[in-house]
């Protein structure tokens, strides 16, 4: 019989399958310790690179924008250093925020805690949202000391105008990203912003900047823009056209100041003004810079182009007389018409009554063609290349759509538009000897391009007659300025409406020469519906020319004229 036996494991088997998995577990261990070994000796450079990488950022660094100075480097607007607050949306709700953290932050803002609240949202997902932008940096500071987590700030620029509204329609303003949106700031924008530089930075899990790389790209300051403004002529300026503008309960005004010499433009302001440092409750749109984008009919200032040209082709003289009895004339199927009856006037009598009959008399011997030239080349319906964004051509229709009435109102100002800006250029013909200098409103450093638009002797006639309108008898006897010769024109327009001209709504001008032998200054005035009574451009307009410029007259040191008898023996009449 055989016996059977359990089969019993002996102990060696039980050793040589411990020693293999001892071997397996040391195996595991070795490359572990290897590749340890391996990450922290030999390729830590490589991962060290390789985790910087994973927080290295591309930070922009603004350009200064440049600044804009007047004539004599008096700043008339700067771009200061601001702070502005942001926050991580993810990183601050995913903390415990008191109640007494938001409202210290929102007074420092000058927001409601709801409103920081509402800004901020429950969308844990965004990592960058603007509080307040442009900021004191010291408030910002304080508001970072508040130690709320998820709120960091940033440098910024913030542009700043010393000068407020005495300039704001020609300066502009810039947006919040400092860019120009209006005025020379729109327009010279591409040389004043400069170009943004660039860095490398490393930022840490809060993308809070913990060190800087490198420059990539240095910014480039943006380039100084000198006006040809004199800011101590711009507050004169501005003071009395804002003066006058609420004492006849005006609707609007504007003023031009001009080099005749250069066609620099000294002054140009404009009723009523803003404030471009606090653009907040701005209504409508107050910002449009009137003198050089709003157009009007100039009315009887045209008068002493009209003569100018007649005496150019010889189709009149100094003392030509002519026959206004009866203070009315037909044209066509129209009448043109004077305020008075003044009887026979020689040339410069017209001018000094503002006859309409005289003057249409006078623009009717010139063939329309020539009148039109003339009147196109001083710069009616053409531009006037001054860099300003948005200004205006004004109108000159063609000559060939003419009859004798349009003739006779383009005399007189009527069915001519033009900016206020456009008239003082036309003037400046006058005054610099029947050459007329293209407008700047740059600072020149060299002669301007200029055309000859009529003779010196045609020039200097029309300028001498014009020195009886602002004498005895004249319609401007206001725009006297002691010791100095005056040369000037009235002009008060009717301003059309729904159902043609109407009987109450004026505007009123004076455009004027000083000193009158030798014109240094142009000067227009225009004031848009004045309320308060007087209307007449020789006693709205007339006194803001007079006040303006005797201050520019003394500011600018230009000696006093030889003074002349005035004349006398006639009555004073309005234009």
């Amino acid at each position: 019989m055989r016996i059977i036996q359990p089969n019993v494991v002996k102990e060696d088997d039980y050793s040589g399958r411990w020693r293999f998995l001892l071997m397996l577990i040391l195996c595991a261990m070795t490359v572990l310790i290897g590749r340890a070994v391996f990450l922290q000796v030999l390729d830590r450079q490589f991962l060290k690179q390789q985790g910087d990488l994973r927080h290295v950022g591309i930070l922009p660094v603004p350009a200064h924008r440049g600044r804009i100075i007047d004539r004599n480097g008096e700043l008339l607007a700067v771009s200061t250093p601001v702070k502005s607050i942001w926050i991580n949306p993810k990183e601050f709700l995913k903390t415990e925020v008191t109640h007494e953290q938001l409202k210290a932050l929102a007074d420092l803002v000058g927001m409601s805690v709801k409103e920081i609240k509402q800004r901020i949202g429950q969308d844990d997902h965004r990592g960058f949202v603007y509080i307040k932008r442009r900021m004191n940096p010291e408030l910002v500071d304080q508001a970072m000391a508040l130690g709320i987590p998820g709120i960091y700030d940033e440098r910024e620029y913030r542009r700043y105008y010393p000068t407020g509204e005495v300039t704001a329609h020609l300066l502009g303003f810039t947006d919040i990203e400092d860019k120009g949106q209006e005025g020379m700031e729109l327009g010279f924008d591409a040389s004043l912003r400069g170009t943004d530089g660039a860095k490398r930075i490393i930022r840490d899990g809060k993308r809070r900047i913990i060190e800087d790389l490198e420059n990539i790209r240095l910014p480039v300051p943006g380039k100084d823009l000198t006006l040809s403004i004199d800011e101590r002529l711009q507050y004169l300026a501005y003071r009395e056209l804002k003066k006058a503008v609420m004492q006849h309960r005006a609707r609007s005004g504007s003023l031009v100041l001009l080099d005749s010499q250069t066609g620099e433009v000294l002054a140009m302001v404009n009723q009523p003004s803003y404030n471009p440092n606090s653009r907040g409750k701005l209504k409508g749109n107050p910002s449009r810079n009137r003198a050089i984008t709003d157009l009007y009919e100039p009315g009887s200032t045209m008068k002493p182009f009209a003569v100018a040209c007649a005496l150019e082709l010889g189709l009149t003289h100094p003392n030509t007389v002519y026959s206004t009895a009866g203070g009315q004339m037909r044209v066509g199927h129209n009448i043109v018409k004077d305020v008075h009856s003044y009887g026979s006037l020689d040339v410069t009598g017209i001018l000094q009554k503002s006859s309409n009959v005289g003057v249409t008399k006078i623009a009717l011997s010139v063939p329309p063609k020539k009148f039109w030239a003339f009147y196109n080349n001083l710069g009616f319906g053409q531009p006037l290349d001054s860099g300003f964004p948005g200004e205006a051509h004004g109108r000159l229709s063609d000559y060939q759509g003419w009859n004798a009435f349009e003739q006779a109102t383009l005399s007189f100002g009527y069915g001519v538009s033009t900016s206020t800006a456009q008239l003082a250029r036309a003037y400046s013909s006058l005054a610099n000897d029947g050459v007329i200098p293209m407008v700047s409103l740059l600072k020149r450093d060299t002669p301007p391009e200029a055309h000859r638009i009529m003779s010196a002797k045609t020039a200097t006639t029309v300028r001498t007659m014009l020195e009886s309108v602002v004498s005895t008898g004249g319609t401007a006897q206001k725009a006297a300025i002691p010791g100095f010769r005056v040369s000037g024109k009235t002009g008060t327009v009717k301003k059309s409406g729904a159902h043609g001209y109407t009987e109450s709504l004026y505007m009123s001008l004076f455009t004027g020469l000083a000193p009158a032998s030798k014109p240094r200054l142009v000067m227009v005035v225009m004031i848009d519906e004045p309320s308060a009574g007087e209307y007449y451009g020789g006693a709205v307009a007339a006194p803001v020319f007079s006040s303006v410029m005797e201050g520019a007259l003394r500011l600018l040191n230009i000696a006093p004229d030889e003074p002349t008898p005035l004349m006398a023996g006639r009555q004073d009449e309005p234009a």
